[in-house]
């Protein structure tokens, strides 16, 4: 069965820079769902913050079993109550891969339940993004390393919590590093946020860049039952007993056992 994927892009810059219009001719959201739509496994649809409610109506996000998030110039357009569903599907088991700018993502930071701020400079520098866990299912097909000849700089320190693993390390030319996967467990839902990205350079085309969002939808997907946020009042499996027992009409004040 293929896993269900659903890529959401800002698609601001591709409507308003040249430069990412020449690069993303169809837009990031559409670049990056063809590479996940190369792996037969994955089937990949993309949508975007014009199309109605963002593109991520309670339909689309109750077939998508991973969601990828870029964003970057209108976080602050995406409506509360589509993170609010979003966080929801999270929490009951759909996986999330947030992008390079996504750290700014309104979702992302309702996570992680901080800023999520970092340094940054565009300059056009060389980034070499270290595989600190070889072992990883996200790191498979992957050598030592990643290297990107231009990309923007993230530098540290990155106001995220403590991840459960770090996947990548990043060391550019002006001699910042940065964490540049990290993974979390929200509820049932796991959470891989990659840092490589930045809208006017080709990145999404870079084939080790492709090789790890396939990998990280693979790794992303739900396991086991949707959880459902409920909290019922569950009566006891057996009589209670009258010794150790709590509540009204157990015990009189004085009686062995009264609390």
């Amino acid at each position: 069965m293929t896993l269900k994927v659903t890529v959401w892009g800002e698609n601001v810059h591709e409507q308003t820079n040249e430069v990412v219009a020449r690069i993303y001719p169809d837009g990031m959201h559409a670049c990056i769902a063809a590479a996940l739509n190369e792996d037969p496994e994955i089937e990949a649809r993309s949508v975007t913050l014009q199309d109605p409610e963002h593109g991520l109506t309670e339909d689309v996000l109750e077939n998508t079993e991973v969601l990828l998030w870029w964003g970057h110039a209108a976080h602050g357009e995406v409506r509360d109550e589509i993170v609010d569903r979003v966080q929801e599907r999270v929490l009951q088991g759909m996986g999330l891969l947030v992008l390079h700018s996504g750290h700014y993502a309104k979702i992302f930071k309702r996570l992680m339940g901080t800023t999520c701020s970092l340094k940054w400079r565009e300059a056009g520098e060389r980034e070499r993004l270290w595989v600190v866990n070889p072992g990883h299912p996200i790191v498979q097909g992957l050598g030592d390393y990643i290297e990107l000849p231009h990309t923007e700089m993230y530098g540290e320190p990155f106001a995220v919590p403590n991840p459960d693993e770090v996947i990548f390390i990043s060391a550019f030319e002006g001699g910042e590093v940065f964490r540049s996967g990290l993974t979390y467990k929200r509820g049932n839902g796991k959470i891989f946020y990659f840092r490589p990205g930045h809208e006017t350079y080709p990145i999404y085309y870079d084939e080790q860049v492709r090789r790890v969002l396939k990998n990280a939808v693979k790794w992303a997907r739900p396991e086991g039952s949707r959880w459902i946020d409920s909290c019922p009042n569950v009566p006891p499996e057996r009589a209670p007993n009258p010794v150790t027992a709590k509540g009204e009409g157990l015990h009189k004040p004085g009686e062995e056992g009264f609390r």
